[in-house]
């Protein structure tokens, strides 16, 4: 039996709960990118992907000087596709909005994304380095340590570059 198609859409005012809710389960209500803290990620636009009258993910964004940042992406389940959906809903947002580049940051911790990113034309453009440290003066429950046992010390900045938003 096939896989369901996943389809995207932008959130609505009427999804704002589903997402405050599903965002603080996951501990990314409050999100710190580059030194700036997001209190409610769930008041940002950004991306629904829904399969079989079920949201299945979210891509959150944010639109300043001509620039897209993906400021939270999940897929609710791995390997099927949703992720990729979103992260080309931003793509193509930020196509539209005239952006130069758009760009996102995950922890060094975080390896499944840094291969992720990179197998979908993403561009590691940054090492911020200790800036989780930093992080945690804004957002103290940040963990000290995260996925495969890792210390979460730094930043990793990604982009898909205008050449590739043409």
């Amino acid at each position: 039996m096939a896989p369901q198609t996943v389809s995207v859409r932008p959130v609505e005012d009427s999804d704002r709960d589903w997402l405050r809710e599903t965002l603080t389960q996951r501990g990314q209500l409050r999100i710190v990118s580059r030194g700036r803290l997001t209190e409610d990620a769930a008041k940002l636009p950004g991306f629904l992907a829904e399969r079989g009258g079920s949201t299945v993910g979210y891509a959150l964004v944010r639109i300043d000087r001509g620039e897209l940042e993906v400021v939270a992406l999940e897929a609710l389940s791995r390997r099927e596709g949703i992720g990729t959906a979103l992260l080309a809903a931003a793509a193509d947002e930020a196509r539209r909005a005239g952006c130069g580049r758009a760009w996102l940051i995950t922890t060094n911790d975080n390896l499944d994304a840094v291969r992720f990113y990179q197998r979908r034309g993403w561009d590691l453009v940054a090492l911020h380095y200790d800036s989780v440290t930093a992080g945690r003066e804004l957002k103290p429950e940040l963990p000290e340590v995260g996925d495969y046992g890792l210390p979460i010390r730094h930043e990793l900045e990604f982009e898909l570059s205008c050449a590739n938003l043409t």
